[in-house]
């Protein structure tokens, strides 16, 4: 089952905490919750996603409010790896695309490493090997999942979705379970959780009002 906006929040599926002390949606009952998901070899991630959620971290954590870094993987799945994370909180050294954006944008250190330490606990997500068999059912429970309205499309755009959704689970190597279980989109993507553990928010890419539905929810 994919969680819905309203409705009780599902644990992350975490395979490794890699800094902090271990915890989950269900431990948390009382804060409200930010879940920063994240791939390693994400140049906006480290431009937006990551900075946005360490500011709401240093300006909300003592009323309350809990950020975890979640790293994923749905695609360059020999980059997206738990050894590059570790290396990421060990060192600060980013890799790939990520280090080829910040470094032509001068947003590295001298040693190619971040400027910024993350300072929230960070998991890698659970990784399940794909055996390359993708069904007609797989392919519209993933888009039925993701677009509630994709039946009022027409018939051309239909074909074209399934298509494409077909080409994309053939590709996949790995399935994410938290990044499936919250049908996101992409990364970075924000998860937001309520006092209650009810799922309140969830976003793709830059999102500017992040703090302020943070905020709203203390």
């Amino acid at each position: 089952m994919v969680a819905r906006i309203g409705e009780r929040a599902p644990n992350l599926k975490v395979s490794r905490w890699v800094q902090g002390l271990p915890t989950n949606i269900d431990r948390e009952r009382d804060h409200v919750v930010l879940v920063e998901v994240f791939q390693v070899n994400c140049p906006g991630c480290f431009m937006y996603g990551l900075p946005t959620a360490i500011d709401i971290y240093r300006r909300y954590s003592k009323d309350g409010v809990r950020v975890i870094g979640l790293a994923t993987a749905f695609e360059d799945f020999d980059k997206n790896t738990l050894e590059n994370l570790e290396l990421l909180v060990s060192t600060g050294k980013v890799i790939g695309e990520t280090y080829r954006a910040l470094s032509q944008y001068g947003m590295l250190n001298s040693d190619g490493t971040l400027p910024y330490r993350i300072p929230f606990p960070i998991a890698m997500d659970t990784l399940v090997k794909n055996d390359g068999k993708v069904t007609d059912e797989m392919v519209l429970n993933y888009i039925q999942e993701r677009i509630p309205d994709f039946q009022m499309y027409g018939e051309a755009r239909r074909l074209l979705l399934i298509k494409r959704v077909r080409d994309y689970l053939e590709s996949k190597e790995y399935t994410p379970l938290t990044f499936e279980e919250y049908a996101l989109q992409g990364t970075p993507s924000s998860i937001v959780i309520d006092r209650d553990g009810i799922l309140r928010h969830v976003s793709f890419g830059y999102d500017e009002g992040l703090a302020r539905i943070v905020e709203n929810l203390l």
